[in-house]
C-alpha cells in the first residue's frame, strides 16, 4: 500500500517554511546601537581652485565633463549653470556644447544634444522614440486639437487675453486654458490695461521644452512654410498636427474672423485658407515664370525650290 503526498512539488512545508522564513536576529546584537559607517563627507573644492584647474583642463576633458553634467541634469542647462559647476571659462564651454552637438545628433547617435528653452539638454534620438516609449511603457505625449489651436495662439500673439484667444477660435476657451495652466505650457504675465483688467496669457519655459525650441524665435511662419518645397510640403502636411497650420494661418490673415464666418466652420476654415494661399502661390509662381521664359527664337521659312531645267 502506498502513501499519497498531500502537497505538491518535492519538498514537505516544512521545509519549504524553513528557507522561505524571514531570518531570527541575533540576541546578542538586539541590545548594540548599530555604528556610523558612512564616511565624512569631503569638503567642497573651493570655486577659485575649480577655475585654476579649468584653465589647465584640455578641450577633450572639458567636453567629457560637460557630458556628464548634461546628463545628470533633468532640465536643460545654460552655459552660465555649467560655469557655476565647473569654473571653466564660458568660451571654453560654448565651445565644448558645439564639439558635443557634432557628434550628439540625429541619425548618428542615440543621444543628441538640443538645444532648447535657452539651454542645452541631452535627448533620446527621435527616431528611436517608439522603442523608448515601449521600453518605459509611456504613451506619447499628445495634445487635443482644441489645446494645440489654443496653445500656438499664445505664442504667436502673447501677450493674449481669453476674450481675444477665444475671438480666434470661434469657442469657449475656459478649460482649455485651465489644462495649459495646470500643465505649465502657459502662465499668466498680467492684467491688460483696459476696461474689465482680462488676464493676459504668454508660455514658459516648459513649452519651449515640450516643442523642442530654443527660444519663441524658433517658432515656424506662414512664409517659411510657403518657401518650403513641395516634397517638403508634403512632410509638413503629414507630420505636423493640422491645428497648428491653420492657426498660424489665421494668425497671419486679419480678415481671417470674416472668413471663419463665412464658411461656418472654426477649423477647417483655418486650414481651407492656408491651402487656398498655397495654390495662389504655386500660381503666381508658374505666371512669373511663363512671363520671365525667354520666348523662342522665330524659325525662318524654308526657301522656295527653284524650279528645275526639266520644268524650263
Amino acid at each position: 500500500m502506498t502513501t499519497s503526498n498531500h502537497h505538491n512539488g518535492p519538498f514537505s512545508p516544512d521545509e519549504v517554511e524553513a528557507v522561505t522564513a524571514p531570518p531570527q536576529g541575533d540576541p546578542e546584537l538586539d541590545a548594540v546601537d548599530p555604528a556610523n559607517i558612512d564616511e565624512a563627507a569631503e569638503v567642497e573644492t573651493p570655486f577659485e581652485k575649480l577655475q585654476s584647474q579649468g584653465k589647465r583642463m584640455s578641450a577633450d576633458r572639458a567636453r567629457t565633463l560637460v557630458e556628464s553634467l548634461l546628463f545628470v541634469a533633468d532640465k536643460p542647462l545654460t552655459v552660465d549653470q555649467l560655469f557655476e559647476a565647473t569654473g571653466v571659462e564660458k568660451t571654453r564651454l560654448q565651445a565644448a556644447l558645439e564639439s558635443l552637438q557634432g557628434t550628439r545628433r540625429e541619425g548618428v547617435s542615440g543621444i543628441v544634444l538640443h538645444e532648447v528653452a535657452g539651454g542645452w539638454q541631452l535627448r533620446t534620438d527621435p527616431h528611436s522614440a517608439e522603442y523608448v516609449r515601449r521600453f518605459l511603457k509611456m504613451k506619447p505625449q499628445r495634445l487635443t486639437r482644441a489645446a494645440v489651436e489654443t496653445v500656438a495662439i499664445i505664442a504667436y500673439r502673447q501677450p493674449v487675453t481669453r476674450p481675444e484667444i477665444e475671438d480666434i477660435r470661434g469657442v469657449d476657451s475656459g478649460a482649455v486654458l485651465k489644462a495649459l495652466l495646470e500643465r505649465r505650457l502657459v502662465k499668466i504675465l498680467g492684467k491688460k490695461e483696459e476696461v474689465g483688467r482680462p488676464i493676459l496669457y504668454g508660455t514658459t519655459k516648459e513649452f519651449l521644452e515640450f516643442f523642442a525650441l530654443k527660444d519663441l524665435s524658433s517658432l515656424p511662419t506662414l512664409r517659411e512654410f510657403h518657401e518650403l518645397s513641395e516634397e517638403h510640403q508634403e512632410i509638413v502636411e503629414k507630420e505636423a498636427p493640422p491645428p497648428v497650420v491653420g492657426t498660424v494661418a489665421a494668425l497671419s490673415d486679419a480678415n481671417f474672423r470674416a472668413k471663419l464666418e463665412a464658411e461656418n466652420e472654426a477649423s477647417e476654415a483655418a486650414l481651407a485658407v492656408l491651402e487656398a494661399a498655397i495654390a495662389g502661390a504655386d500660381a503666381t509662381t508658374k505666371v512669373a515664370e511663363e512671363i520671365l521664359r525667354p520666348a523662342p527664337e522665330a524659325v525662318p521659312p524654308a526657301p522656295a525650290p527653284s524650279p528645275s531645267t526639266d520644268q524650263v
